[in-house]
């Protein structure tokens, strides 16, 4: 399955879009893109799920990774419109807890 990015500048954030299956053979793919987002620590990231049809813990374990990186400088993880499917992910594992997940695209 092959794994859709698109990335947006915005003045304090950078928006991803990411649409299909995010797992241990497209992570690193989005890795590629999210590694020197956040190793620059100048701006949060924004990351829209509405797209993506199935995630499994790899995705989870890219965006923890993310959520650290980003907390050195300050910086902010947000997970957005992520389905009922992917939102559970996030509450079964805690994670929702320590990051911004939202099911729709604002920023809370």
């Amino acid at each position: 399955m092959n794994l859709n990015i698109e990335t947006i500048t915005h003045g304090d954030y950078y928006e991803v879009i990411v649409g299909g299956e995010l797992d241990v053979y497209t992570v690193p793919e989005l890795e590629e893109v999210l590694v020197p987002m956040r190793q620059e620590g100048n701006h949060d990231i924004h990351v829209n799920l509405a797209n993506v049809s199935y995630m499994d813990s790899t995705g989870l374990g890219l965006f923890v990774g993310t959520l650290k990186a980003l907390n050195q400088n300050d910086k902010e993880l947000y997970i957005l419109d992520v389905t009922d499917r992917i939102s559970r992910l996030f509450d079964i594992t805690g994670l929702k807890d320590l990051m911004h997940v939202n099911e729709g695209t604002e920023v809370e």
